[in-house]
C-alpha cells in the first residue's frame, strides 16, 4: 500500500481523515462555558428594584 501525502489527497479524503481524528465532546456543549459580556444589554436580566416599590 502506497502512502499519499495528505495535501495531495482529494478534499473528500482529507475531510474523512480529519473527521476520524477529531475529538468527541461526549455530550458536552462547548458554548456553555462562555461568559456573557457585562456591557451587552440584556432585556431578561432583572433590574434593581425601584425606591417606591420598597
Amino acid at each position: 500500500m502506497k502512502l499519499i501525502p495528505l495535501k495531495k489527497q482529494s478534499k473528500k479524503a482529507q475531510k474523512k481523515y480529519h473527521a476520524l481524528r477529531r475529538r468527541d465532546w461526549n455530550g458536552l456543549k462547548p458554548t456553555t462555558g462562555v461568559v456573557k459580556s457585562k456591557k451587552v444589554y440584556d432585556r431578561k436580566k432583572p433590574g434593581k428594584p425601584d425606591k417606591d416599590f420598597i
